[in-house]
């Protein structure tokens, strides 16, 4: 008897109900796979749409009932899937960073404390993924990079270098091939974009740029050594030109 495994527990209706949600409203994130998941609702060739169907007719096709319904879409809301609007449907959307973003203010209340701690986890961080792009980039990545680095350099007021500034960042990680990566970068987004709004009265676009410019010009020619460097050195200028202190 002693080579009997555990029994494996299934998942409930409402994680089924989760993940088939998940996997046809939102192609990037994989379905769980389950012999007893309901039917899903859509094809998996059409596109998906922007809102949920009514709570009856969605009920209805998942076969379930509209309890479990209610607590799937609360489930996914809180990770970031769905946003609910009294009155005006459920709507889809794609925003998994979501819960790490709102714990941030928590577990960090003081914003020079928040910046500060920001650029230590950016330099764990993003030089280790300019340095998978270097090795990982695909042909669309460059193109998406130097269309950045394009949208930096022509960006007609700061709001838009602060958007160009973040998708080049946002780009290389997706760049180098780690979805969790991808997420921890995502998740900082709009503590990135206060962190970039103070940096660009500090440094100017040009500069940006430039740094930018030399990190897309390693990971084109796929020198990782180059690219972890380049973007370990934007990092510090940007660190320094936001006043912050070293790290002891």
């Amino acid at each position: 008897m002693r080579d009997l495994a555990p029994i494996a527990k299934a998942p409930s209706l409402v994680d089924q109900v989760c993940s088939q949600l998940a996997a046809r409203l939102h192609p990037s994130v994989p379905p769980s796979p389950s012999p007893h998941s309901p039917h899903t609702p859509h094809s998996p060739q059409s596109p998906p749409p922007s809102r949920l169907p009514s709570e009856r007719t969605l009920a209805s096709q998942l076969g379930v009932s509209r309890s479990v319904l209610r607590e799937a879409i609360k489930k996914l809301e809180l990770q970031g899937l769905l946003e609910i609007h009294q009155g005006r449907g459920t709507k889809i959307v794609s925003q998994l960073q979501k819960p790490l973003t709102a714990a941030l203010s928590l577990l960090v209340p003081d914003p020079s404390s928040r910046l500060a701690q920001l650029f230590e986890i950016r330099l764990l961080l993003e030089p280790e993924s300019a340095r998978l792009a270097a090795l990982r980039a695909s042909p669309t990545h460059l193109q998406k990079l130097d269309a950045s680095l394009h949208a930096l350099r022509t960006a007609p007021s700061l709001e838009a270098a602060i958007h160009a500034d973040l998708d080049f960042h946002r780009i290389l990680a997706d760049a180098s091939g780690n979805k969790i990566l991808l997420l921890i970068i995502e998740s900082l987004a709009d503590l990135l974009a206060a962190s970039h709004g103070k940096g660009f009265q500090s440094m100017s676009t040009a500069r940006s740029a430039d740094m930018h410019e030399t990190i897309l010009h390693a990971i084109r020619h796929r020198d990782d050594s180059a690219a972890e460097t380049a973007m370990q050195e934007h990092l510090l200028a940007a660190r320094a030109a936001l006043g912050l202190p070293p790290s002891p």
